[in-house]
């Protein structure tokens, strides 16, 4: 009967855990815009790029997929692409390099992603890809993208891109 009981007792917590333990993963995107001005400067030195901050609509986002923010787990970035939007002719040839980097008001600046040795005639690029934990800047109300990009070639006009992210969350449900 004792043996019984502890089984029972071991089965109960077992049951209890696996529930405790559920948790889900969804996608959130972002996207913003940046200007890779014109510039007589001479190329293959490295310069910012201004980049505005980027609200975050991350608790309703959160709630749209039964959770809330106190029950996410981790963010990774899953995906940045950029996609040259004007000129339309432009392609990626002009870049030698470029970084990002991911902050907020109150959270240290991390590298988000990079891509260097850039030989693309495409319109669109993937970004190398930190694995870093991204909780504290995708659950605060915005953040803050800075933008290092070495070009290989001297630019006559103002090139416009944009930055698609997609990150991957982990939840416990509600």
């Amino acid at each position: 009967m004792k043996k019984l009981t502890i089984i029972s007792i071991f089965a109960m917590l077992i049951l209890t855990s696996c529930k405790d333990g559920k948790f889900l993963t969804f996608d959130v995107s972002d996207e913003t815009t940046i200007t890779i001005p014109n510039s007589l400067l001479p190329f293959d030195l490295p310069f910012d790029i201004p980049t505005p901050d980027i609200p975050t609509d991350s608790e309703s986002e959160f709630e749209k997929n039964d959770t809330k923010v106190d029950l996410v787990k981790e963010i990774l970035l899953k995906k940045l692409s950029l996609t040259i939007e004007s000129p339309a002719d432009e392609t990626f040839s002009f870049l030698k390099s470029i970084h990002l980097y991911i902050s907020t008001d109150d959270s240290d600046e991390i590298e988000l992603a990079w891509k260097d040795d850039i030989s693309s005639s495409a319109t669109s690029i993937q970004l190398e890809l930190t694995n870093k934990t991204l909780d504290k800047y995708v659950k605060s109300d915005k953040y803050k993208i800075r933008t290092k990009v070495v070009t290989k070639e001297t630019l006559f006009h103002d090139v416009d891109i944009k930055i698609n992210m997609t990150y991957r969350v982990t939840a416990d449900l509600l």
